[in-house]
């Protein structure tokens, strides 16, 4: 059975947006340059003509990958979802118990993952222990640092999806 990876339908666009530049520009480009670099002679001691195979192999890998990933996407519209539960989608606000420290985050999936932009994966572990808790429930996480213990404060639907 195929696994399915949650993408919201903005992670699933810039995924498609950069399969196709790969496929019909970088992957061109890049063909180009093995053939200029073939005019040079001897393939042996070419550096340009080695230099431009590694970043064919490296794009060729880069097309399957996002391939295999769009394949098995399940896209969720994230603006539709609900605000009843922590699920996939929606923007979390945490209170720290021990610091007061608020945090906010969407939950998106593992490519979308930016803690800097707001976003966690839901299959990190934070997003995992969030699924399901409602405004008021505990989540207790175990990280590198040890146990946190966070309060659900709030529960949104994003702005953008």
């Amino acid at each position: 059975m195929v696994e399915r990876v949650p993408m919201s339908k903005k992670g699933h666009a810039k995924l498609r947006e950069e399969l196709l530049r790969l496929e019909r520009k970088e992957r061109i480009e890049v063909i180009k340059a093995i053939e200029v670099a073939r005019g040079h002679g001897d393939l042996k001691e070419n550096a340009e003509y080695h230099a431009a195979k590694e970043r064919q192999s490296h794009i060729e890998g880069r097309i399957m990958e996002l391939k295999d990933k769009l394949g098995r996407a399940e896209v969720i519209d994230c603006s539709q979802v609900g605000c009843e539960r922590v699920v996939f989608g929606t923007v979390v606000t945490l209170v720290d118990l021990d610091t007061d420290e608020e945090l906010r985050y969407q939950l998106l999936g593992p490519d979308e993952a930016d803690v800097k932009e707001g976003s966690i994966s839901v299959l990190s572990p934070l997003g995992r222990s969030m699924i399901g808790k409602r405004v008021g429930d505990e989540v207790r996480v175990k990280t590198p640092g040890g146990v946190r213990e966070l309060e659900v404060m709030e529960i949104t639907t994003p702005t953008e999806s």
